[in-house]
């Protein structure tokens, strides 16, 4: 592991969620207690009547033949938070895409949150914005943060660490900033502290004119 990867993953250790979320997940530890007392999940039409509520955007479609490029996003297939089509991120071509990667459980995703709001409300066409839910096991909660954070883009969902590995995630927030023809342009560690950060960056990294 080089210098400069270790100071990646400390930023992102020091700045980022990095605890497995305590949702009330945890198994019972007496038998005698009963287990209707845990909510059940929310069904597929629950969710979907949840995210047609809270207007966020269908998930954009991706090619499913063109190859996996070196530097850029991983093979990887996704689910559309809240039901949709699925997403293949290698897929993803045509537009310049801006990727947060965030859980309903993580204090810093919390906080930046406005700014990504914000950015995502300018009227400019220039740039793609997609959410992914990660290692979230509640997507009811995560579609009612989605909700009050008035994200009306695309949110994907990976419950299960898919783009960990390949992308090395130490946990959200993590940002990833995506040119147009499918490459890795730059990696934010960490929370946004203001949406100006969020637009130097789009425009240091993927040209974007505001």
């Amino acid at each position: 592991m080089t210098r400069a990867w270790l100071l990646v993953v400390a930023a992102a250790l020091l700045t980022g969620c990095t605890e497995t979320p305590d949702l009330g997940e945890r198994q019972e530890t007496n038998p005698s207690r009963p287990s209707q007392s845990r909510p059940a999940a929310p069904s597929a039409a629950e969710l979907a009547a949840q995210k047609k509520a809270a207007g966020i955007a269908d998930c954009p479609t991706s090619d499913p033949q063109s190859p996996a490029l070196e530097g850029g996003l991983p093979d990887v297939v996704l689910s559309c938070l809240g039901g949709g089509r699925d997403v293949r991120l290698a897929g993803l071509r045509g537009k310049p895409t801006l990727i947060n990667v965030w859980a309903q459980w993580c204090g810093p995703c919390r906080k930046e949150a406005p700014y990504l709001t914000e950015v995502a409300s300018q009227d400019q066409s220039q740039l793609q914005i997609l959410g992914v839910d990660y290692v979230d096991p509640q997507p009811g909660l995560a579609l009612e943060f989605a909700q009050r954070s008035r994200w009306r883009y695309p949110q994907l969902a990976d419950p299960d660490k898919a783009l960990g590995a390949p992308l090395q995630i130490a946990g959200p927030p993590q940002t990833l900033f995506v040119r147009a023809d499918g490459t890795l342009a730059y990696r934010h560690s960490g929370p946004f502290t203001s949406a100006t950060q969020i637009r130097r960056l789009a425009t240091e990294h993927l040209g974007i004119r505001w």
